[in-house]
């Protein structure tokens, strides 16, 4: 029999244990370019997405539905459902909400990816990291609550096109006109940007050479929250390089326009192994798409906290997966 974990039991593994997943995956021998592509499903209120993956003895697939009208009736945009399975005998181990499982993993895959440029900053820090975050959704607060998990952060600006009341997470929230933006982003050490925004909502001069900028609110071709400015002047980090130039937007506009080599894209996999140096005088921008890799790894540490409350045996971490004869595409 399967076990149910719902939102409550995936949220209780913790930033920093995700974190750990998606690091330890990708340091035991992971490649994210062995990954398997996702499908997008069109369908007569919106999208259906499959995100399947297999590793280390375990295959996951994430069943995942956008609904644009859903904002309208009080309704969440993206649900999802994850079924975890046992790679051997290929039976169910457990059903995850998908949705908090989205939630927990994407922060933790962008902190992951610059773990050791956020140490530095701390460190340099007197009283804690400065963060300015664009968006005010549920990857605005996770990239805060994951940051603050592994840092001190001194204080926090949420900003959105009209502003509003603070929320619980944030020191103040303000409108993007507002003139006070400008200065906070000169002076932050690390810039979230999780919107919805199909153009850009930084102005990448203003973003210190010292800055890390975790840009996760863009997945398609045409759509960037990122200039080409702070692309070009950057240190860029991305899951997969064929991903990001296949469907990062703030990468992809960023190369069309002649401001970025596609050459210089560094993979967290290099960053992780140690095999990229991550220089601490030019920003640092951390883009990701989401992949379904990052699912299963952060899903099999949630089983195996789950399976050890209900007695079940369960394998908290994914080691080296089997060797494959080609790369997947992705």
């Amino acid at each position: 029999m399967s076990v149910v974990l719902d939102a409550e039991d995936v949220f209780s593994l913790g930033p920093v244990a995700a974190v750990a997943a998606i690091r330890d995956a990708l340091a035991s021998g992971l490649d994210p370019d062995d990954d398997m592509r996702r499908s997008v499903v069109p369908l007569a209120n919106g999208q259906g997405l499959l995100m399947p993956s297999e590793a280390g003895g375990w295959f996951g697939v994430k069943v995942a539905t956008v609904a644009p009208e859903n904002a309208a009736r009080g309704l969440r945009r993206i649900n999802a459902t994850y079924i975890l399975h046992d790679g051997e005998t290929l039976t169910p181990a457990a059903i995850l909400d998908g949705t908090a499982l989205t939630t927990l993993r994407t922060p933790a895959v962008s902190v992951g990816a610059c773990l050791d440029r956020l140490r530095g900053l701390a460190n340099a820090s007197v009283s804690g990291l400065r963060l300015v975050v664009f968006g005010v959704g549920p990857q605005g607060e996770g990239h805060v609550h994951a940051i603050r998990e592994h840092m001190p952060v001194s204080e926090v600006t949420a900003v959105t096109r009209r502003g509003g009341a603070t929320p619980l997470w944030a020191d103040r929230h303000l409108p993007t006109g507002d003139t006070a933006v400008a200065g906070l982003v000169r002076a932050a050490d690390v810039v979230v940007t999780a919107t919805s925004a199909r153009d850009p909502v930084v102005d990448g001069r203003l973003v210190r050479d010292s800055a890390v900028v975790l840009a996760v609110g863009s997945h398609e071709p045409s759509v960037r929250e990122l200039d080409g400015e702070l692309m070009g002047r950057a240190t860029v980090v991305v899951e997969s390089r064929d991903l990001a130039l296949r469907e990062a937007g703030d990468v992809v506009l960023a190369v069309q326009e002649g401001r970025l080599d596609p050459a210089s894209l560094v993979t967290m996999t290099d960053v992780v192994r140690s095999e990229a140096d991550v220089r601490a005088d030019r920003p640092t921008v951390v883009k990701t798409s989401g992949m379904a890799w990052e699912d299963l790894a952060v899903a099999v540490a949630v089983y195996g906290q789950g399976g050890r409350r209900s007695g079940r045996v369960a394998r908290p971490h994914i080691p080296v997966p089997r060797p494959r004869h080609g790369p997947l595409e992705f």
